[in-house]
């Protein structure tokens, strides 16, 4: 297993010494990055037993044993002192977990505890062990999944997202969508006008329907996990919404979407692109 954590200013690669024979190594033990705790609501009636109501996934606690290595104890000193310095940045921490695939899968973290360490009397190196809180329970693919309108699956994590003109006054395209995460991800559609009418169906049906104008070069964002709909300048086209949206998800595995724009022309492009996610990283 690889981890990466880092901050703003620095990032640490959790298998120096496996590489390299120096720097911060994580060792076995490490607990958090299975599956995570669950909050279960049940109801209970008169009768036996009970009926079970539904979960909430909670935020996940992540402790990492750490075997810092130096080449002199000057140098390890300054390697404990860049851990310190990451961990105690309030601008963010992030978690990654590179697989056997080189794919990176990433979580935002806070320092909440651990860190003693013994001085002992190795010149070289000292171990430790941080705990992290990740808020969100998922691992989140860093490059996103995309396919354009009426394309087939563009694959596995693509780097930059890819797109196709419309060049009918009706745009309808079959979209195959393949989750490689465990649980649903959430697709990100972005519309290039002109055209009207921007639909997005599920497999199952499940239908957002906009109802509002893009002129040329105007752009629309629909971010199905965020619930939100805006123009290229992050201004809230939410409105224009028909009644009853459906902000729907992509469930693991391959599925298809459908979608339409009206009144296209060569200039109009649609995009869209997910993010899997993962419960479990090993």
């Amino acid at each position: 297993m690889k981890l990466e954590l880092s901050s703003a200013s620095d990032r640490l690669s959790l298998d120096g010494f496996e590489t390299d024979g120096l720097g911060f190594q994580a060792l076995a033990g490490a607990t958090g990055l299975g599956l995570p705790q669950l909050s279960v609501q049940w109801l209970e009636g008169a009768g036996d037993g009970a009926a079970y109501r539904g979960r909430r996934v909670l935020p996940r606690d992540i402790d990492i044993p750490l075997d810092i290595v130096g080449r002199d104890r000057a140098h390890l000193s300054g390697l404990v002192t860049r851990l310190a310095r990451v961990l105690a940045d309030e601008s963010g921490l992030t978690l990654t977990y590179i697989d056997s695939g080189g794919l990176r899968w990433s979580t935002s973290v806070a320092w909440i505890g651990g860190g003693e360490m013994d001085a002992g009397t190795s010149a070289r190196d000292v171990q430790t062990v941080i705990t992290l809180r990740a808020p969100s329970p998922y691992f989140l693919a860093e490059s996103p999944q995309t396919v354009p309108l009426g394309g087939a699956s563009a694959g596995a994590f693509l780097s930059s997202m890819s797109s196709m003109p419309l060049a009918s006054s009706q745009a309808i395209g079959a979209v195959q969508l393949s989750n490689e995460g465990d649980v649903n991800a959430f697709p990100v559609w972005e519309v290039t006008g002109p055209g009207d009418n921007f639909k997005a169906i599920s497999a199952t049906g499940k239908t957002l329907h906009w109802t509002g104008t893009l002129t040329a070069g105007q752009k629309l964002i629909v971010d199905m996990g965020a619930g939100t709909v805006k123009d290229g300048t992050g201004a809230n086209r939410y409105a224009s919404l028909a009644p009853a949206p459906h902000f729907w998800s992509v469930p693991p595995g391959v599925s298809t979407a459908t979608a339409s724009l009206l009144n296209t022309t060569s200039a109009s492009r649609v995009v869209c692109s997910w993010r899997p996610r993962k419960w479990v990283v090993i």
